[in-house]
């Protein structure tokens, strides 16, 4: 069977949001390590591997807006899609305590042949979808987790990052923010902007009015918690829009 290092759901879809998902999976591709990284599978099942809960959140929300997504394949241990093709922390030998003895020896011909046989594909798809409509949304998915090693817990239930473009994601926080039950970041636990990340490349470059969401993995767990999260979502991302007139 053919390695695939992204998939699209809803191509035809009409709806002017594009929903990414940079982080969907924890899949190691067959070509690199014979698909072992070297770590164990708990491991592979944190956050350091993937977001995990975001591409179920992803594929509802998708549904809801009737918009196409684009899920990446691959674990961000790989690769990660996320950051620029120059950016030192493309191929991660050590995150959040985990050492990943199939990146140790990365050398400069095994990182250009990574970025052919997965980042590259997955980008040159997402600029297609991005590209099939004059007046695309951009919403990226991503999670992360309620405390790193050794650091203090998040307390943030969800939040929106953002850099100078923040035409949809400063109404967003406030239509967010309204909400009692909920607390809301702003650019938090990170910053909102990398040069030659996704929403950089593809919405930031190119003018497109985007914003890129973090929901805390915790409480994106199950199937359920990942469609009450989109339904949580969907009217609040379509109901901001409307009101900027983005």
């Amino acid at each position: 069977m053919t390695y695939q290092p992204y998939y699209i759901i809803g191509k035809g879809r009409p709806s002017r949001w594009l929903i990414t998902c940079d982080h969907a999976a924890n899949t190691v591709p067959p070509c690199v390590g014979g698909g072992d990284l070297g770590i164990a599978e708990e491991d592979l099942a944190r956050h350091i591997a993937y977001d995990v809960g975001a591409a179920g959140v992803t594929r509802h929300l998708s549904q809801l807006l009737d918009a196409p997504a684009i899920l990446s394949n691959f674990s961000r241990l790989v690769i990660d899609p996320n950051r620029g093709e120059d950016d030192p922390t493309l191929i991660m030998r050590l995150y959040d305590g985990t050492v990943v003895p199939a990146n140790r020896g990365v050398d400069e011909t095994e990182r250009a042949r990574r970025l052919d046989v997965c980042y590259r594909p997955y980008h040159d798809a997402l600029a297609e979808m991005a590209a099939r409509q004059d007046h695309t949304v951009i919403v990226a998915m991503h999670s992360y987790t309620p405390q790193l090693k050794g650091r203090e817990l998040r307390p943030w239930h969800i939040a929106v990052l953002h850099d100078r473009d923040s035409r949809l994601a400063t109404p967003l926080i406030q239509r967010l923010r309204d909400e009692p039950d909920l607390c809301v970041g702003e650019n938090e636990p990170y910053g909102g902007h990398l040069d030659g990340d996704s929403i950089d490349r593809h919405a930031v470059q190119t003018g497109r009015v985007n914003v890129l969401i973090e929901i805390r993995n915790d409480l994106i767990q199950t199937e359920a918690q990942q469609r009450d999260w989109a339904e949580r979502l969907a009217p609040a991302l379509m109901e901001t829009l409307a009101k900027t007139g983005l």
